[in-house]
């Protein structure tokens, strides 16, 4: 049997047939092909295909995803919740039935705004678009926003506001092999996305891979002395060594200012901001030696075009936007950029690395509080008029923006505040910060229903618990880190009674008094996607499924079927209305929680190789669990033996928000005034009862990376006020 290629036909399901999709896990997407067991223990075998992000291999998420399947608790048919606190099957109609009547009766006693949903950047481009089209035209609620706001939204917010456009990276991964330099800020990709790092392999080659993270990662220690500069510095303090950076290069002559001149403005503004971070200060509050500044700044120079280099690249993730300064610290970077001449130029550029697998999609097409399909602003009048147009709805009749995340998470059950929600893709009770308060928010619910396939933390908290397809069971579309529209495509039927969100949303519109408009083939969704985002930023209407199906590698915009699509966005103008990158300058400012005599250590999170986000689905995998099966505190050697911690022992970490306990692993990885965390567990070893919930002012992006902690052995309590 022949490997499929991506126009292998969808939905075959016969035994031995292989199927062309993509993993279910990260932005990368990685290819895989999946062949149809007739008797065993798995529906799927699973293998990597060879495809431009992950060239055939695959991480152990994505080696294991059949097994996710086929969790033993897998949820297959409707649960609603019983008076003693438990859940009973029921049919689809009476689930259905019971979640409109009940939505029906809050409304028309509270308003519509009472009813709010939740999303998920795992979902795909179809449920993603249909949820926000339900959610404004049938609920007619202004309440709707996605785990994607904890994801890239600081990232998202500088490039809209710089570039005109967030197309997370700008150019095709396998442009970084060519590069001279990779700059690394906050991502550990060598964890998050093992098939990444291979792209990485010319910067290490030529000696020019930087990665700047407090942690000596997996990803750090590719940058060893001759292969790069591994830069650790104090937590949070990631903005002082790009305005450093900027200084050099400033100050050293070695900024492209022909490129900076004829592309961008507001340069002198940044020139002026960055005057005052002479390496010498920076390194008093970021820790990095002044020598190790100026070393970089010249190796980034060396390598960009204006100075013969091959190019450069910058790249950002989590650990630099998951703060209350993320989205002037992504503006540092993209400023970085710009001096350097690297934006809009082949074999150069900065790029944002987006983490979950459908999150560039997922925030495209309607899920983010403030936006129509296409990246457009809903508060934008042409924009309502547009959407409206093709939803056949009045534009006057669609309500206005909501509110982010954290926000929205915090309003729920208070007086004014959304008193039911639908919850798609997402286990908030893991994966957002100040988790118990988040907690406590859904209890004060009148109606909460979750669609999953698991019984994530979230759906056990539920009034109604809806079963979905996952992956390998259905049809769609994804857009991976690189803007790239990807097929999913079916493989096997879903077990039990399990169905597509396109149906549940539907059946759910039906009973709410829509009739139409919310189609359950993919396929016919899609096209009004692309009809629905024509014009916009994020151009899909020369995309159809004939185009993938036939291998077409489609890049948006994309704005007709004659357009080939845009692998590399800024070559010739940026989208802004003088086609000029707009530069702003900024400043560094300390953490919202900062550390002080009574939580005196830096707790940072991040992720380990085997498990995904909240861990609902990798958590149910035997052999990802086997591999890290609880949760753990990397601590110091230096700290451990100041506060008495051996390692293997129970330690309790304590921040303003709450408390958890994990096992104590000892490490010189880390800094001595600094500990780590993984975010994948629920219960008492769960980092986000830890993390703190302040956001970002302009994206609404909450600071998860960086918090004021104290810790000591579990035998010895600990109290932490609030900052």
């Amino acid at each position: 049997m022949s490997a499929p290629t991506e126009s292998a036909s969808p939905g075959a399901t016969a035994p031995g047939d292989a199927v062309a999709t993509h993993c279910p896990y990260c932005a990368l997407q990685c290819a895989q092909t999946l062949t149809r067991t007739p008797d065993g223990r798995l529906p799927v075998e699973v293998d990597g295909r060879d495809f431009p992000t992950n060239r055939g291999g695959l991480c152990q998420k994505g080696w294991t995803s059949a097994e996710v399947l086929r969790a033993s608790d897998r949820v297959t048919t409707p649960l609603i919740r019983t008076a003693d606190g438990g859940f009973r099957e029921a049919e689809w109609a009476e689930a259905l039935d019971l979640v409109a009547d009940r939505l029906t009766a809050l409304q028309e006693a509270h308003g519509r705004d009472t009813v709010a949903v939740f999303g998920g950047g795992g979902l795909t481009n179809e449920k993603a678009y249909a949820l926000g089209k339900f959610t404004r035209t049938v609920l007619r609620s202004p309440y709707i926003d996605y785990n994607g706001r904890f994801c890239m939204s600081s990232a998202a917010a500088a490039s809209n506001r710089a570039f005109g456009m967030d197309r997370g990276l700008g150019f095709p991964l396998a442009d970084l092999g060519g590069a001279d330099a990779v700059l690394i800020l906050g991502s550990n990709m060598g964890v998050t996305m093992p098939p990444f790092v291979q792209h990485l392999a010319g910067a290490r080659e030529r000696g020019g891979l930087v990665v700047v993270d407090p942690r000596e990662t997996v990803t750090a220690r590719l940058a060893s002395d001759d292969q790069g500069i591994h830069l650790a510095p104090v937590p949070a303090t990631d903005m002082v060594v790009l305005l450093a950076l900027t200084h050099v290069v400033l100050a050293e002559g070695l900024a492209d200012l022909h490129y900076l001149e004829e592309r961008t403005h507001g340069f002198d503004a940044v020139r002026r901001s960055v005057a005052s971070w002479w390496p010498e200060r920076a390194e008093t509050v970021c820790g990095i030696p002044a020598d190790e500044l100026r070393r970089t700044a010249r190796l980034l120079a060396a390598a960009s075009p204006s100075k013969g280099g091959r190019g450069a690249y910058v790249l950002t993730g989590r650990g630099v936007e998951q703060m209350t300064q993320g989205t002037a610290c992504v503006t540092a970077a993209i400023n970085l950029s710009l001096v350097l001449g690297l934006v809009g130029r082949e074999g150069s550029g900065f790029g944002p690395v987006t983490g979950q697998g459908n999150g560039q999609g997922g925030r495209e097409h309607g899920q983010k509080s403030d936006q129509l399909p296409g990246y457009r602003s809903i508060s934008d009048p042409a924009a309502r008029a547009h959407v409206a147009g093709v939803w056949g709805v009045e534009p006057d009749s669609l309500p206005g923006p909501g509110v982010p995340a954290v926000q929205l998470l915090a309003s729920l059950g208070r007086e004014g505040g959304p008193r039911a929600l639908l919850v798609h893709g997402s286990n908030v009770v893991v994966s957002a910060p100040n988790a118990d308060a988040v907690r406590a928010s859904l209890s004060r619910l009148d109606l909460l229903v979750v669609c999953d396939m698991v019984p994530s933390e979230t759906a056990l908290l539920a009034d109604v618990i809806l079963p979905v397809t996952q992956w390998a069971e259905e049809d769609g579309t994804m857009t991976n880190l690189e803007g790239r529209v990807l097929r999913r495509r079916k493989a096997v039927d879903a077990p039990g009674r399990a169905r597509s969100e396109l149906w549940i949303l539907g059946e759910l519109a039906r009973r709410l008094g829509v009739s139409e408009g919310f189609p359950d083939d993919p396929r016919t969704v899609f096209a009004e996607l692309a009809r629905a985002s024509a014009g916009g930023v994020a151009d899909y209407s020369g995309i159809d499924y004939d185009r993938l199906d036939a291998g077409e590698q489609i890049q948006w915009p994309c704005p007709s079927a004659a357009h080939p699509g845009t692998p590399r966005v800024f070559l010739e103008r940026f989208p802004t209305p003088d086609g000029r990158a707009r530069m702003t300058p900024v400043d560094h400012h300390a953490p919202h929680d900062d550390v002080r005599a009574d939580a005196p250590t830096y707790l940072v999170t991040g992720r380990v190789l085997q498990h995904y986000q909240s861990g609902a689905q990798t958590r149910r995998v035997p052999e990802l669990d086997a591999a890290q099966p609880a949760p753990f505190v990397e601590v110091h050697p230096l700290l451990a033996e100041r506060i008495g911690l051996t390692e293997g022992e129970e330690a309790v970490l304590t921040t303003a928000r709450g408390t958890a306990t994990a096992t104590v692993r000892l490490t010189e990885s880390v800094r001595p005034d600094t500990v780590f965390m993984a975010f994948h567990w629920a219960g008492a070893g769960s980092a986000n009862r830890l993390t703190n919930d302040a956001t970002d002012p302009i994206s609404g992006m909450p600071e998860f990376k960086v918090t004021a902690v104290a810790i000591a052995p579990a035998r010895v309590p600990v109290e932490v006020t609030a900052p």
